[in-house]
């Protein structure tokens, strides 16, 4: 069977098992998308290029994916594109299969990810938590392993809330470098594409295949070690309790690395994000969709969120005068920000204040909801570039932080953003070794190759019946040899993410190396062993293959 297929099948066993129905709003069905991997495989073969062959992806349900229907949360506004968004079309060039559009905040109005007719969308940690939102769907879609990444939209931190709340990284991406056509817009003028992943290299690899835009050359900045502006703390509000310990670990894990940190004033960004939803520009959202709620309120219409519904329809009755009022505050407030953003490289910052329940939200929907966008909502109205990423966890619930810099700097951001992340080793023997099928798993993951050694004499090798070929290490003790091994460094969110797609016979053990340390590497289960071919002499699977 291909390999693609397969990675489909486990999918939508995944959806099955996991039983979150209200992760999507359409799926495709099963066959057709077994099809297109068939395909996918087939051009393979015949030598075509496909850097994201075999990945699965999802697309939030504002976003045109041909063959269903685009209705941003609502089934009444659903329209069937003809073609699929260009950020999809790029993706599905390159390889990678959509499997469906995912549920939002109606009309990607809000942070909570409750506000759709078709359910709330539950944290992937604590069902009694939010997802965050409005691009709930697919960030708790490739949290609990369901996709290699998906795509969302930001307005005001729809691209990052989740992924905080979710464990994962979230990239939003410079305005304009990502096309947003085929996409229902929030407010069009800052509304910006972005990609969920469970690792950072996973997230710019897609992010590569989606951008259209060409970002202009940067003066080089200074040298010297990453200059990272931090707020004093009593800037930072009221946080949930172990979230300003888990932030000041954030700070400090950057200082360990090396980065000089710079003290910023915060009030010009969190001035401003009261401003996106307290101001006039929340009447870029009647522009949007205004039509169609006044004519479905008017026709009762019951798939209205109503709290979307009254954010828009209150929008339509704001004075022209008071737009150009608060764009006059919001340049001024911009001009502070970019100076405090001067000498810095980055600002380091939570990606919200804390982590509402379910029931904390719907007892105050407007209150929480304004509470999460603290941080996040005067990104865009700056022109901004921001990326999310895991920084630990608090009371066993995920913890983020973001990375915020002038627009353009979306590579520096994920530099620095990648000294956040754990790292692991890996001890490899087979299909992943350089070179071998499976290493592009390796690749993908953000792994690098650290050394080329042997385990420790107490191993046996046998050539298992799978497909791709690969082999089985079994330790023994007395009896064994020493076994070629490639150590790889890889970040630890990848491991588990390698971890959760390993199939039967293989497993995640200790592998003792030939210097006497043990690092995590893959062992086989011995029941697999019974017609294997002991191929222990040859020293090494890359040894035996060129026997064979």
């Amino acid at each position: 069977m291909s390999t693609t297929v397969t990675r489909v099948r486990a999918a939508y066993d995944r959806i099955e098992a996991v039983d979150r129905p209200e992760i999507w709003i359409d799926l495709r069905p099963r066959e057709e998308v077994e099809r297109e991997a068939r395909t996918i495989d087939e051009r393979l073969a015949k030598g075509e290029r496909l850097p994201l062959a075999g990945r699965l992806f999802a697309a939030k349900g504002n976003i045109d994916v041909a063959g269903l229907p685009t209705t941003a949360g609502c089934p009444s506004y659903a329209y069937h594109p003809e073609a699929d968004a260009p950020v999809v079309a790029g993706l599905r060039a390159a390889g990678a299969i959509v499997l469906g559009t995912t549920n939002l905040d109606q009309f990607a109005t809000g942070l909570v990810g409750t506000r759709s007719p078709h359910g709330a969308v539950r944290n992937a940690y604590d069902p009694a938590r939010v997802s965050g939102g409005s691009s709930s769907g697919s960030a708790v879609a490739v949290a609990l392993g369901i996709v290699d990444f998906a795509l969302g939209t930001d307005t005001a931190g729809s691209g990052r809330v989740p992924a905080a709340f979710n464990g994962i990284v979230g990239l939003k991406p410079t305005r304009g470098l990502v096309p947003t056509a085929g996409v229902v817009p929030a407010c069009a003028s800052i509304d910006c594409v972005t990609v969920f992943a469970r690792t950072l290299p996973e997230a710019e690899q897609a992010l590569s295949h989606m951008a259209t835009g060409t970002a202009p050359t940067l003066p080089g900045r200074r040298p010297g070690p990453w200059r990272i502006a931090v707020p004093a703390r009593e800037q930072l509000g009221e946080l949930d309790k172990g979230w300003a310990q888990a932030y000041e670990a954030a700070v400090a894990q950057l200082a360990a690395a090396g980065a000089t940190l710079l003290e910023l004033d915060l009030s010009p960004f969190t001035d401003a994000a009261a401003m996106l939803y307290e101001g006039a520009f929340v009447a870029e959202r009647y522009t949007a969709v205004g039509a169609f709620v006044d004519k479905a309120t008017a026709a009762g219409d019951d798939s209205l969120d109503p709290t979307v519904a009254g954010i828009i329809t209150r929008a339509r009755d704001l004075p022209a005068h008071q737009l150009y009022a608060d764009m006059d505050r919001l340049a001024a407030l911009r001009s502070h920000a970019l100076a405090e953003l001067a000498d810095a490289d980055a600002l380091l910052l939570p990606t919200t204040p804390g982590h509402p329940t379910l029931a904390e939200v719907a007892a105050d929907p407007l209150g929480a909801n304004a509470r999460l966008g603290r941080f996040t909502n005067s990104t865009n109205l700056f022109d901004l570039a921001a990326a999310a990423v895991p920084a630990g966890e608090v009371n066993g619930l995920p913890f983020g932080v973001m990375l915020i810099g002038p627009a353009y700097t979306d590579e520096r951001l994920a530099r620095i953003a990648s000294l956040l992340q754990p790292e692991t080793r890996l001890a490899v023997v087979g299909a992943h070794l350089t070179g071998q099928p499976l290493n592009p798993q390796l690749l993908a993951l953000g792994a690098r190759l650290d050394r080329t050694t042997t385990t420790a004499p107490v191993y046996r090798l046998h050539a298992l019946r799978t497909t791709p070929p690969k082999p089985g290490l079994v330790h023994v003790g007395e009896g064994g040899a020493e076994i070629e091994t490639e150590v790889w460094k890889m970040p630890a969110a990848g491991l588990g993410r390698l971890l959760s797609t390993l199939p039967r016979p293989m497993a995640l053990g200790s592998v003792r190396l030939a210097d006497g340390t043990d690092v995590p590497g893959f062992l086989c289960e011995p029941s697999a062993l019974t017609d294997a071919e002991d191929i222990t002499s040859f020293g090494g699977w890359r040894s035996y293959l060129n026997a064979e």
